[in-house]
């Protein structure tokens, strides 16, 4: 059994909680947690990618513009659903929204293929944002709530990165689903929305199986509870084979929960209290997003107006761009444990933007071709996409407990508003594919917004390797342990 908690007059309780997680090995149950949370962005890189070739459109009349319409109405989901569920996983718990969100996700989706005309079909991916956009606050707080703080750094990116498995496996489902001589027309986009239920529903008997985040019940109120799920994690691991060493009791921290979150405690927070970060989030998350959304929605529109390649064939093109973006977070993660946060954003983000230099000068000079020019892109977004995901780390690590999954929210939502404007701006800069100097000063453009974005991180990012939650960030809750008598 584990310590005991200590409790004092004034309610605030003595724990040893978030000390006693970050000192676990790596077992099976940490497996879990991975791949039981790490769906979500399997399932929107998969969304989008389906979408995006619109099979649906022909099945269901729409025109081009609302064939477009629908990746908004995607898109606005999302930022409703982190908005409104950001706020109750920070309030309700990190379990329960994490269940909660999936089953709205599948509802959405699945619902989506059995549409049948463009109004229902646009309700049902509103549904399917506003669940997705909820599994990323949920999502993000668990996983670094509940991974060990060695380990934090190269988890969270690797999963955050896995969206381009997800865009890489809907490339490949569209493909097969969309060829006609393969399943009929008006079937195959139906299918393909079923891929992400069908993968969900396989998953919810092991998110079951996920407790609620020790850190969270402990700031909370909930310290005995807390404290039994760390002493069921701990039997667990050991049952696993792993071997616990000692908890430092150095490591105590002294909280009194607080349910007060208002507007004023928020605007203290990220404001007042944490200003710089919010600066340094805010940079990171849309500097990142504007350069990827500016590419991945205006890629095939370069593959077919600048070197003739067949709309049916730009899918083709796709697979090693998605393949790079996976490849980058899985094999640099482990970098941002070990070098540091502060130089490998700085690192990452800096060889995207000269990367994407380089080829913006080759693609005025017409010295590449389809293949060249696909190169290029997969090797400035290996490594973008590492920086990528430490973004959405960055922000998830940042800022006090009580608050991390709105954090994540508003973050999600201003990049999401910011990469927005990158599709529509690099498309007119594309044009009918006749002049290249305007998009080749879109390149440069771009790279230059992502290497200041490495800049700002190396000059005022936060060295939160193998670092406790709770150091790189104080708890709301937390207080001194000279401010009263122990009982």
């Amino acid at each position: 059994m584990s310590e005991a908690v200590a409790q004092r007059m004034d309610g605030a309780v003595r724990s040893l909680v978030p000390a006693r997680m970050d000192r676990l090995p790596w077992t099976k149950f940490h497996w879990s947690v991975v791949f039981g949370l790490g769906i979500s962005w399997i399932l929107d890189g998969l969304e989008i990618q389906i979408v995006s070739e619109s099979g649906f459109q022909k099945t269901l009349g729409m025109s081009a513009a609302q064939v477009g319409l629908t990746g908004t109405v995607y898109l606005v989901g999302q930022v409703v659903g982190a908005l409104t569920f950001g706020r109750m996983t920070d309030r309700l718990g990190r379990r329960k929204l994490f269940i909660m969100t999936l089953v709205i996700y599948l509802v959405g989706s699945g619902l989506a293929g059995l549409s049948p005309n463009m109004w229902f079909l646009w309700v049902c991916r509103f549904i399917a944002g506003m669940g997705i956009g909820g599994e990323y606050t949920a999502i993000n707080s668990a996983i670094d709530e509940l991974i060990p703080s060695r380990f934090r750094g190269r988890v969270d990116i690797a999963i955050n990165g896995t969206y381009w498995f997800g865009a890489f496996f809907g490339a490949l489902a569209n493909l097969y689903l969309l060829n006609p001589d393969n399943v009929a027309e008006n079937i195959g986009w139906r299918l393909a929305f079923f891929i992400g239920p069908i993968l969900g529903l396989s998953i919810i008997w092991l998110r079951r199986h996920i407790p609620e985040s020790p850190r969270w019940l402990l700031t909370h109120g909930r310290a005995e509870e807390a404290e039994r799920t760390v002493d069921e994690i701990e039997e667990r691991v050991r049952r696993e084979g792993g071997e616990i060493p000692e908890v430092d009791e150095s490591k105590a921290i002294l909280v009194k929960a607080e349910d007060r979150m208002g507007f004023k405690v928020l605007w203290d927070v990220f404001i007042h209290r944490y200003g710089r970060r919010t600066m340094l989030g805010l940079t990171m998350m849309v500097t990142q997003s504007f350069l990827y959304n500016a590419i991945f929605f205006t890629y095939a529109l370069v593959l077919t107006n600048f070197y003739g390649i067949s709309k049916a064939d730009t899918s083709l093109y796709f697979l090693p761009f998605a393949a790079g973006n996976l490849l980058g977070p899985l094999l640099l993660g482990h970098f941002f444990d070990t070098v540091g946060r502060r130089k490998m954003i700085f690192g990452t983000y800096t060889v995207a933007g000269i990367v994407l230099l380089a080829s913006a000068w080759a693609f005025h000079a017409e010295l590449l071709n389809a293949t060249t020019h696909t190169i290029f892109w997969c090797v400035a977004f290996f490594f973008a996409s590492a920086g990528a995901s430490a973004a959405y780390l960055t922000v998830s690590e940042i800022f006090p407990l009580e608050v991390r999954g709105q954090a994540i929210s508003y973050f999600f939502v201003v990049a999401q508003c910011a990469g927005a404007v990158a599709p529509v701006l690099y498309g007119a800069l594309i044009g009918e594919g006749k002049d290249r100097m305007p998009l080749t000063w879109g390149y440069v453009a771009g790279a230059v917004i992502m290497i200041f974005g490495g800049i700002v991180a190396l000059v005022i990012g936060i060295d939160a390797e193998q670092k406790s939650l709770e150091d790189v960030a104080d708890p709301l809750s937390k207080v001194s342990e000279e401010s009263g008598a122990t009982a």
